[in-house]
């Protein structure tokens, strides 16, 4: 017998069939390589310990002058700041109302805890959240039960809602409240899923007679925000929707406010796809707009601010506000900055916007009409490069556009769920130079994968994880990503520990098909197993199972031939595992620690032809 070394090339490969692998790893999942040598992602834990309301899509993180470290991120239900440990809603307000017309509450059934709200063209629409003042208690139902926010439960007309509030009625049927009550309205909540397009279907179940069609809004649409900081403070954008102004000077007891309502605001736009300020010039840019004296959004329409200002947007000859019509293509996806330029995705192609100054302010060239973007955050930038996910490939922009060759590319692509490719985004882990893709595979409506692509070492993984967006803070030092436990929203410190917020963390890494020679005519026979493993955390408890699978024919079944248990202090093992074709497969979920492989060897020889 005699010991060999067993080289891996790194990275994941599943573009061919796992026996044509042959040293190459053919899957994986929560596990990453690090100069060629695979090992156990880092760990998370929950940012904050208490839950917020929604799925939030977008996190973004700034400070102010007086380096206060704010987290802004807004879910299709709200939008939240965080500070320290605490949350803060500060959803914008769409409309106040004058006081009520007198008793505006009518109890349900005796004991329902149901409350019907008559309030003409309230605007509501199912699950936004309202806040009531002024109201007296009736029908057993105490004031404090009234004044306070509630959820909208259901739209009975355009004039009359309900509601659930804590304490059953007494007697049933009666109407109260006083003639006091004013009713705050938060902007409409979006939906948590993509809708591909307008027609029947689109609004929820009842919303309409039987076979009317919906016209897609901000509302019955997924809900992404987008936003960033001007200065202190922090302009936020529903896509599609409106704009908005949170002034941090009013501190976070104060919600947003409309951009167009910001004292001295001079034809702010109203609504608009995605907002950005520049960097270069001071200036908030806005893209797919309503142009100057419309409220309506011209989907391939930029416009921007004069510079150093967030609220003139009137174009003079002493300012340098103005815009301009995009020429490819039918609407705008998304932005991205770099520090040279932004790039404009269409769904047409790939525009470059730089800062050029007066006359012009912005210069705009076509950069490709071939490649575009699958969802308005699959683009993402490391290094001053863009990298972006369309569809059916990963590409890069370094001032041309290149296909990015991926190794995994047919295994998310053949099973992706393109319905709700909106969902889709990236994010970048600068420590370990990765840019990952979140996405849905085929059988599920929400993000449930990721694939990773190592731009210094060029290589790729894949592995299961459910997020929903991800924000590499150079603020924090550590990623900050969305998800959810139990069917409770939180954010997660990442890069933290080696557990799966204090639970244990499965991760593996599984080779391609190994032969004892290449033309695959000998069975082997392995009774010997020396690993060489590094681990880090806890020690004591540290292990790996070493899996041996093996099969005689390609399209056979793998069968586990041996499962070792290798430790800190593990010398080699002694198996039993005869097969024509081997497959290794390390795999933990313990607690505590984390693992690097180095170069297993196996004791193996020639055991016949058959």
């Amino acid at each position: 017998m005699a010991l060999a070394k067993l080289k891996f090339q790194p990275g994941v490969d599943k573009e061919g069939t796992q026996y044509s692998d042959g040293t190459g790893w053919f899957d994986s999942d929560k596990v990453r390589f690090r100069s060629g040598r695979p090992e156990k992602i880092g760990g998370w834990q929950k940012y904050v310990s208490s839950s917020f309301l929604g799925t939030c899509r977008s996190i973004f993180n700034w400070s102010n002058n007086n380096f206060t470290d704010y987290l802004g991120f807004g879910t299709n239900l709200k939008y939240y700041l965080n500070d320290g440990n605490s949350y803060y809603d500060i959803t914008p307000i769409r409309k106040t109302t004058n006081p009520m017309a007198n008793d505006p509450f009518t109890t349900g059934a005796a004991g329902s805890t149901t409350v019907t709200v008559t309030d003409t063209a309230h605007g509501a629409v199912v699950n936004d959240f309202v806040t009531f003042s002024g109201a007296a208690g009736f029908d057993g139902i105490p004031a404090g039960d009234l004044n306070k926010e509630h959820q909208i439960t259901q739209i009975v007309d355009a004039n009359t809602y309900r509601i659930q509030v804590d304490t059953p009625c007494t007697t049933g049927s009666v109407a109260g409240g006083g003639a006091t009550v004013v009713a705050a309205y938060q902007i409409n909540v979006g939906l948590d899923v993509y809708v591909p397009s307008t027609g029947w279907g689109v609004g929820s179940w009842g919303s309409g007679p039987w076979g009317s069609t919906t016209v897609i809004t901000p509302s019955n649409q997924l809900r992404l925000w987008n936003e960033d900081n001007y200065g202190n403070d922090l302009i936020m954008n529903v896509r599609g929707g409106g704009i908005f102004y949170w002034d941090e000077s009013s501190g976070t007891s104060t919600r947003a406010t409309t951009l167009t309502a910001v004292s001295g605001a001079s034809d702010a736009p109203e609504n608009a796809v995605q907002i950005m300020v520049s960097e270069t010039s001071g200036q908030v840019i806005a893209f797919g707009v309503n142009p100057i004296g419309s409220s309506v959004i011209d989907p391939l329409f930029v416009r921007w601010s004069a510079s150093d200002s967030a609220i003139d947007w009137t174009p003079t000859s002493t300012n340098d506000a103005g815009g301009q019509i995009l020429g490819s293509g039918s609407f705008i996806i998304g932005a991205v900055k770099t520090k040279q330029e932004i790039l404009i995705f269409t769904d047409a192609g790939i525009y470059s916007m730089r800062y050029v100054g007066s006359p012009f302010v912005y210069s705009f060239t076509l950069v490709t009409g071939q490649y575009s973007v699958i969802s308005p955050n699959a683009m993402a930038e490391a290094n001053g490069v863009i990298f972006f996910m369309d569809h059916g490939g990963f590409y890069l922009y370094n001032g041309a556009v290149q296909v990015l060759p991926c190794t995994v590319l047919d295994y998310v692509f053949s099973d992706i769920n393109l319905g709700q490719a909106y969902k889709i985004f990236s994010g970048t882990n600068s420590d370990f130079s990765e840019v990952t893709w979140y996405y849905p595979s085929s059988n599920s409506m929400e993000i449930d994968r990721y694939v990773t692509y190592n731009y210094k070492e060029n290589l790729w993984t894949i592995g299961t994880m459910a997020r929903f967006a991800w924000l590499e803070s150079q603020i924090k030092n550590f990623p900050i990503a969305a998800g959810r436990d139990n069917g409770n929203n939180y954010l997660y410190r990442h890069e933290t520990g080696y557990d799966a917020d204090g639970s244990a963390m499965t991760a593996y890494i599984e080779s391609g098909g190994l032969e004892l020679d290449q033309n695959g005519q000998r069975f082997m026979h392995v009774s010997r197993i020396i690993p060489d493993f590094k681990f880090s955390g806890s020690t004591g408890s540290n292990m790996v199972n070493l899996v041996i699978k093996g099969k005689d024919y390609p399209l056979q079944a793998a069968s586990v031939k041996s499962t070792s248990v290798v430790g800190n202090s593990t010398e080699q093992v002694l198996v039993r595992d005869r097969m024509r074709e081997a497959i290794v497969r390390v795999e933990s979920s313990g607690l505590g620690y984390g693992w690097r492989l180095g170069d297993i060897r196996l004791d193996m020889r020639s055991d016949g032809q058959r």
